[in-house]
């Protein structure tokens, strides 16, 4: 029997903004090559922090959408900006050594303290050279 489910709201995620050294988005990955590039150069591990909270309005209204179920968007969308802010810090550090490529990247996260939460974007800062 299939049922007509309304689409999922679409978290509205914050901007980015521009690093001094451009890096783009072609040149971060998990992996731990970049195709298309040689790694000329390691400069280290590179990190973003952020830690967040959710304020009481958050939690009020997480908790109605929670008696209607599906996904709390206003979770989500704290979520999504957290992950953001400390991607966005991630690409600074990296700037600021002077890489234009990071590769390696994971996310982690850790409750502090009830409420609270620690994000954490990290990878291995490189200069990387195109092929050819």
């Amino acid at each position: 029997m299939s049922q007509n489910l309304p689409p999922l709201p679409q978290p509205s995620i914050p901007p980015r903004r521009q690093t001094p050294t451009g890096i783009t988005p072609d040149r971060v990955t998990t992996a731990f090559e970049l195709p298309g590039y040689q790694l000329i150069r390691n400069l280290g591990v590179v990190r973003g922090i952020t830690v967040r909270s959710r304020s009481v309005i958050g939690n009020f209204g997480a908790n109605l959408q929670r008696i209607v179920g599906g996904n709390i968007s206003i979770y989500t969308e704290l979520c999504e900006h957290a992950r953001s802010e400390a991607w966005q810090l991630m690409l600074e550090h990296a700037s600021a050594l002077g890489a234009n490529a990071i590769i390696g990247v994971r996310y982690d996260a850790n409750e502090i303290s009830e409420g609270v939460t620690e994000v954490l974007a990290y990878g291995t800062a490189v200069i990387a050279q195109p092929l050819g």
